[in-house]
C-alpha cells in the first residue's frame, strides 16, 4: 500500500506540473517549492537548534500560532520552521514574524522527506489539526524525533478508520502525543489502539481571546459607523449576498453594513455592489470621504476583518450556503457578537457548539434571515442573552495552549 501511495505522489507532482499551465494558484504551488532545499541550506545551519510546525493552510496557521507563540518565548533561541501546503495559507502568511523560516512542504516522497528533515533537523516537530504526510512521518519516526499533532479531530470517514486504512494507522506511531480538540476524536483514536490521546482542546480559542488584548482600533470604521447599529458581513460568497443584498435593500436607514467578501476580484465586487440600491463605498475609494454619509461599505482588500468585528453590533459569517461551509466563527464571538451562519456548518465542532448552546443562529432562506436579524436588532434582551452566550463560549472554552506547553514541556 506505501508502493501505492507513493505511485500516487509522483504521479500527482507530474499532472500538477501540467494543470499548472492553466492555473495560477496551482502554478504557485509548483513554483513556490521549486527553492525550499535552498532556502532551508540558506537559513538553518547545521548548529542551529530547530522546531517544525506544518500547517494545511491558513486556518490550521491561526489554529498553530499560540503554540509557536509561545514556544518562541519559552525557546528564544531556537529557530521556528512553519510549512505550508497550500498556497493560501502560504501567500497570506509568507511575511509573518514569528517564524525564522516559512515555505511550503516539499511534496511527499521519500527523497524529499529525507531532504526536508536532514536540513531542517527539528528537535520537536507539530503537525497542526490534520494533514497526515506518510514519508515525513516515517522519517522522524526513524530520527525519533518527538512529533505531535495539536488541535487534531478525528471523523469516521478518515482512512485510519477503514478496513484498508491499515497502512495510514501504522504512521500515527510515529506521534508522542495526540492533543484532540474533543471527546469524540479521543474516543475514535483509542479504538485503534492509541492511548497517547489528550483532550486538549482547540487552541483557536486561546488565538481568539489574544484578540481583546490588541489594538483593534480602525478610524475609517468607527467614522462610517457613525454610533449607530452595525451588521459586519464577514467572508461572504455569492450565495450569501444574494440573500444579504435583498435585506440590506430594505433595512432602515439607520442599520449600516459592513461586508467584507471571501474573493475580492475586480468583477465579483463589481456584481456584489451593484445589487445594493443603498448607498455604498469601497475600501478602496475611501480616502478623502465622509463614510457617515455611506450605509454600505464594501472591504475589497485582506487582512482587516479580525478588527472590523470589533465594530460590530451582528455578524453573518459566510459559507454556509456552499462547501466546505461556514468560516471562522469564533473571531466575532470572542467580542461578544450574535452570529448568523448559512446551513452547512455540521462539520465546525465550534459552530455546532454554539449553535446548539444558541449563540450562534442558522438561517436556510431569506425569509429566515429577516426574522432573525429584525429580532436581533429590536429585542435588546434577545440581543444581550445571544451576545452573552458567544462571550461565555469563549471564556469557557481557552486553555488548550496551556495543556498542550505543560505536556510537551
Amino acid at each position: 500500500m506505501l508502493f501505492l501511495y507513493n505511485l500516487v505522489v509522483y504521479l500527482a507532482a507530474f499532472f500538477l506540473k501540467i494543470v499548472a499551465l492553466f492555473s495560477p494558484k496551482i502554478k504557485l504551488f509548483i513554483n513556490g517549492r521549486k527553492n525550499v532545499f535552498t532556502i532551508l541550506e540558506e537559513k538553518i545551519k547545521p548548529e542551529d537548534k530547530t522546531i517544525w510546525f506544518h500547517a494545511a493552510s491558513l486556518g490550521e496557521y491561526e489554529q498553530g500560532l499560540p503554540v509557536i507563540e509561545k514556544i518562541k518565548e519559552k525557546h528564544p533561541s531556537h529557530k521556528i520552521i512553519v510549512t505550508f501546503f497550500s498556497p493560501s495559507g502560504y501567500e497570506v502568511r509568507k511575511n509573518n514574524t514569528v517564524a525564522d523560516v516559512t515555505l511550503y512542504l516539499p511534496l511527499d516522497t521519500k527523497s524529499n522527506a529525507k531532504r526536508f528533515l536532514k536540513l531542517a533537523h527539528p528537535e520537536l516537530a507539530f503537525f497542526i489539526k490534520y494533514e497526515f504526510w506518510l514519508n515525513y512521518l516515517k522519517e522522524l519516526k526513524k530520527n525519533e524525533t518527538p512529533t505531535y499533532l495539536i488541535s487534531g479531530i478525528f471523523r469516521d470517514n478518515q482512512m485510519f478508520f477503514k478496513w484498508y486504512g491499515g497502512f495510514y494507522r501504522k504512521a500515527l506511531k510515529t506521534f508522542t502525543y495526540f492533543f484532540v480538540q474533543n471527546e469524540s476524536s479521543k474516543q475514535k483514536i483509542e479504538a485503534i489502539g492509541f492511548h497517547n490521546v489528550i483532550v486538549s482542546g482547540d487552541t483557536r480559542f486561546d488565538r481568539v481571546n489574544a484578540i481583546l488584548e490588541r489594538d483593534n482600533t480602525l478610524d475609517f470604521i468607527e467614522n462610517f459607523k457613525n454610533n449607530q447599529t452595525t451588521i459586519v458581513i464577514g467572508s461572504s460568497w455569492p450565495k450569501d449576498e444574494v440573500l444579504l443584498a435583498e435585506y440590506i435593500n430594505q433595512a432602515p436607514e439607520n442599520i449600516k453594513f459592513i461586508i467584507a467578501p471571501h474573493n475580492i476580484k475586480t468583477d465579483q465586487i463589481a456584481s456584489l455592489k451593484s445589487q445594493i440600491t443603498k448607498s455604498s463605498i469601497l475600501f478602496s475609494e475611501k480616502e478623502k470621504i465622509d463614510l457617515s454619509d455611506y450605509n454600505v461599505f464594501i472591504i475589497d482588500t485582506v487582512g482587516l476583518l479580525t478588527k472590523i468585528y470589533s465594530y460590530g453590533t451582528i455578524a453573518y459569517v459566510g459559507g454556509g450556503f456552499g462547501n466546505p461551509g461556514i468560516h471562522n466563527i469564533l473571531e466575532p464571538a470572542t467580542f461578544g457578537i450574535p452570529i448568523v451562519i448559512g446551513p452547512n456548518y455540521s462539520n465546525f465542532a465550534e459552530a455546532v457548539q454554539l449553535a446548539e448552546l444558541g449563540g450562534c443562529t442558522v438561517i436556510n432562506n431569506k425569509e429566515e434571515l429577516k426574522l432573525h436579524l429584525d429580532r436581533l436588532i429590536s429585542d435588546p434582551i434577545f440581543f444581550k442573552e445571544k451576545s452573552q452566550i458567544c462571550k461565555s463560549f469563549i471564556q469557557d472554552n481557552k486553555g488548550a495552549t496551556n495543556t498542550i506547553m505543560k505536556t510537551v514541556f
